[in-house]
């Protein structure tokens, strides 16, 4: 790179991968994802950027799939030689023993980077999500709730939050020693003093964050702490929204926020969808309401290998119908988080997989067929399996969207001329208005 990196970062599935992305880019930071390590032929455009990632599917994991892959991960990042390497996490920290293990991560890394003490970080106010005293709240609705009261977290299909104190929750996952900087350690006139003895007598130093004020000092000290060789740490892009503020004061970054340009509105999207959450069910029927059509697949008919191959040609030719008629298009797989999901959890990890690969060949196909210039993936586990249909290697920040932070806009690259420059959104299953999808079809910010 022929600029140094202030960040790498490991996204532990592609909708959190984007999610940094955007964050990064909206205060300056020129920011490329990548899908897999790259060739140095793929990697030499980006030679200016200033902060690299990539995109992982850890999140619907299992430990023993970690232990295979995210040390490779995590060592590619570490030889790019940037000031700091995120593993990203959701900002709703749902993860548990046997899938999404946060606890593994931080083991691999702390390792790989020789590392006392991991810092970690999830309260993001821009998100609504805040950590106080180690307990963790999330809004849904426009109230803020504890995570294991949350009306949708709390009954997550796959990993439900039971346990609002992140130390307890993760300590079902690691037995490495986790600290906590309080609100009251972070506001002390000593806090550096206070966060310096936490660091020597933990492995794992968790940070509150309720308010904007909360984190950038918890930016200033995740900066001031990092290890002169590049720093391991965890979090969600809380990580990135303390340290841009950091970067700021220092001028490693430019203090005013660059403008970026709508794109314009399209005259059809297609959105393919195996988001499980209340918050796309809604987006889903508001889009019908306001004339999108959509199709809905019978999942336990997918996941079958009897009647799969003719679940898969019934839906596409019923959007073929669907786009010769100048109409957006949603397929989707779940309408809210009790469809079917009992089917897919015994399905285990197979039948997630493929719910993603299936939907990545649908739109794979209907981008081919009607060259469709814009599209939508909803549901994190759903979007790393579903973009790798489209031969994307590279994703970039085309239009963040800072009223549903997390969800940007991006831009592909790929060899395939059909899906390079392809405008794409990939959407976390709690992320987004009511109105989502039209916004995107209308390149509205």
């Amino acid at each position: 790179m022929n600029t140094p990196l202030l960040l790498s970062y490991y996204g532990d599935d592609l909708t959190g991968s984007t999610d940094v992305m955007e964050a990064l880019s909206l205060h300056g930071v020129k920011t490329v994802l990548f899908l897999a390590p790259p060739s140095e032929e793929r990697l030499a455009p980006f030679a200016d950027y200033t902060a690299i990632g990539l995109a992982g599917t850890s999140r619907s994991e299992s430990p023993e799939w970690m232990e295979e892959h995210l040390g490779k991960a995590l060592t590619w990042l570490k030889s790019l030689n940037a000031a700091m390497c995120h593993y990203k996490v959701c900002s709703t920290f749902d993860s548990a023993p046997n899938i999404g293990n946060i606890g593994k991560a931080l083991e691999i890394g702390k390792a790989l980077f020789e590392q006392s003490c991991v810092p970690l970080v999830v309260g993001a106010p821009q998100l609504k999500r805040y950590t106080v005293f180690g307990q963790h709240f999330a809004a849904f609705d426009g109230e803020i709730h504890r995570i294991d009261r949350h009306p949708v977290m709390s009954r997550h299909p796959v990993t439900p939050m039971a346990e609002a104190d992140l130390r307890r929750h993760l300590a079902k996952q690691t037995k490495l020693s986790i600290g906590l900087a309080d609100v009251l350690c972070i506001e002390s006139a000593n806090s550096d003093t206070q966060v310096d003895q936490l660091s020597d007598s933990n492995e794992v130093l968790l940070y509150d964050t309720l308010s904007l004020d909360h984190q950038a000092k918890v930016g200033d000290q995740l900066w001031r702490t990092r290890s002169a060789n590049g720093s391991y740490l965890v979090g969600s892009s809380a990580v990135e929204y303390a340290l841009v503020n950091t970067w700021q004061k220092q001028a490693l970054i430019p203090s005013n926020p660059p403008v970026f340009s709508s794109p314009g509105a399209v005259e059809q999207i297609a959105v393919v969808s195996g988001s499980c959450s209340e918050v796309t069910a809604r987006q889903i029927r508001f889009a019908e309401a306001n004339g999108f059509l959509s199709i809905a697949i019978d999942v336990v008919k997918l996941i079958d290998e009897n009647t799969y191959t003719d679940t898969m040609h019934q839906a596409l030719m019923e959007t073929i119908e669907i786009l010769k008629q100048g109409k957006s298009v949603i397929v989707y797989t779940a309408m809210g988080p009790s469809s079917d999901a009992n089917a897919v959890h015994q399905g285990g990890e197979k039948a997630r997989h493929l719910i993603g690969r299936s939907l990545g060949q649908l739109l794979r196909q209907m981008v081919e067929a009607h060259g469709l210039k814009r599209v939508v993936i909803a549901g994190g586990d759903t979007s790393s399996h579903a973009l790798n249909q489209l031969g994307v290697h590279a994703l970039t920040t085309c239009l963040p969207l800072p009223e549903t932070p997390g969800s940007p806009l991006c831009t592909t690259h790929s060899e395939e001329p059909a899906f390079d420059g392809l405008e794409v959104a990939l959407k976390g299953g709690q992320i987004g208005s009511e109105s989502y999808f039209m916004k995107i079809r209308d390149g509205a910010a």
